[in-house]
This record gives C-alpha cells, sequence and structure tokens, in this order.
C-alpha cells in the first residue's frame, strides 16, 4: 500500500488515502478489541443499506493494526458549511434528515446503547451519589432498538460531487433511544463552541422527529457523563460539569 495521502489525523490513528481506498491505521497502543469491534460494527452497519463506506480489509500494515475502506470522493458537511455559511440552514436540514435516515433502521447486533451507557457512568470520576441518579434516570428511559450513530458530527458525512450522502465513523455505533444520539450530537457542537447552530439543530430534530425537547434535555447529563470517559482533557471538565446537573433544562 501507498500511505503517501494524509486525509486526517485522530488521536492514536492516522487516515490515509490508497488510490480508491481510505486506510485507517491505529497506533500500537489502541487495543485491538476495540479495532475489530469497529469494523464488525461497520460491516453490520452495511447490512442496513444505509450509505457508508465498505469494508474491504482488516489487516497489519509494519505491525500496526488498518481498517480499509472504500473511499469516499467528496467533501464532508462540516466544510460545506463552513465555506458556505449562507447554506447553513439547508445544511442542517440534510443533516437532521440524514440521521433521521439512520434511527429508522435496525441493527439487532449492535451493542445496546444503555447497557454501553451504564457502563461508562460507572467508569466516570463522579462522586457515587451523582452515579447513582444517573445510572437511575438511565434505567428509567424508554428503551428503544434504533441504529445510533453514536458520534453524528458534520465531520462525518461526506457529499460527492453528484451529491450523494455517505456516514462515516461507525466506531461508536449502538442500538438504542434516538434522542441520546440528537444529545451527543448537541454536545459536541457545544463543546466546540457552536451554541448558536447545536440549539439550531436540536430544534430541528425536535421539530421533525416530534420529540419534545425537555426529553432530549433528560439525555443530556447520561450522554456528557458517557462521553467524559474518552473525552479530550480540555473537554472533561465541561462535561463533567454537565454530567453532574441532574435536573439539566
Amino acid at each position: 500500500m501507498k500511505l503517501d495521502t494524509v486525509l486526517a489525523k485522530r488521536t492514536h490513528k492516522v487516515i490515509y488515502r490508497d488510490g480508491d481506498y481510505a486506510v485507517k491505521v491505529f497506533d500500537e497502543s489502541f487495543p485491538k478489541s476495540d479495532i475489530l469491534n469497529e469494523a464488525l460494527n461497520q460491516a453490520r452497519v452495511e447490512e442496513t443499506g444505509l450509505n457508508i463506506p465498505k469494508i474491504e480489509e482488516v489487516t497489519k500494515i509494519d505491525g500496526k493494526w488498518a481498517i480499509v475502506s472504500d473511499y469516499i470522493e467528496g467533501k464532508t458537511l462540516k466544510q460545506l458549511m463552513e465555506e458556505e455559511p449562507d447554506k447553513l440552514d439547508d445544511y442542517l436540514d440534510l443533516f437532521v434528515n440524514i440521521q433521521i435516515e439512520i434511527l429508522g433502521k435496525k441493527c439487532p447486533l449492535l451493542k445496546r446503547l444503555q447497557d454501553k451507557m451504564q457502563s461508562k457512568i460507572s467508569q466516570t470520576d463522579l462522586d457515587a451519589t451523582t452515579r447513582y441518579e444517573l445510572h437511575t434516570r438511565l434505567a428509567s428511559m424508554k428503551r428503544h432498538d434504533k441504529v445510533c450513530h453514536g458520534d453524528f458530527t458534520p465531520g462525518n458525512i461526506i457529499i460527492t460531487p453528484e451529491g450523494k450522502h455517505y456516514i462515516l465513523d461507525w466506531s461508536h455505533a449502538t442500538q438504542g433511544n434516538g434522542a441520546a444520539d440528537a444529545a451527543r450530537t448537541y454536545l459536541t457542537f457545544c463543546l466546540r463552541g457552536q451554541k448558536d447552530i447545536a440549539e439550531k439543530y436540536l430544534k430541528l430534530f425536535c421539530e421533525k422527529t416530534d420529540t419534545a425537547r425537555q426529553y432530549v434535555n433528560a439525555w443530556m447529563p447520561i450522554v456528557a457523563a458517557s462521553q467524559s470517559i474518552k473525552g479530550k482533557p480540555e473537554e472533561r471538565e465541561i462535561l463533567l460539569n454537565w454530567a453532574s446537573v441532574c435536573d439539566y433544562q
């Protein structure tokens, strides 16, 4: 493989282009089980019929694990939003429509979102009382079986020159409640200093899905606590503050 063109750099991984393929190479510290789980998630989501890059191979390159997928030519929705700010509302509308498309799918073999979050809450630095309140709140939430992306952001949507969309990065995919996925997206916008976009996004999501804003708000502390486990150091304090406010409004 010719790994000369870097598409993106992430913590513990680099994504390269090799002709018709995108090659995600993980460093030696990345758990093998997480890498294989990401590939399995992507393979399972392929079977739902969603537009996603197809897995071609899981291999080792110079002793490092790598996932090889189809390369999708185009621009991310994040790039388009930045390049054409006057079209932000149109792009947000498309963004929410894609999320609704994902939530309309089922994939019974994906891990259950609530099980994943119960485990992550237990791993947080929060005090026992707060953890108990979060566990209790999570247990009271309705159990759904919708495909949840887990990191649904404009940077994970590619729009081809023909206008077709593809959804990237299925490492956090689960089956569960769509309001939790919306809460995750909202918090991500906020962490990036895009509170105005976060509010526009969530208003649109709630309108299109006929979901009460209060219901998504109820997920905010749970999602923030879950995300704090692997959150960037500069984000952890913010996330833990959100997680501590169990009556988030």
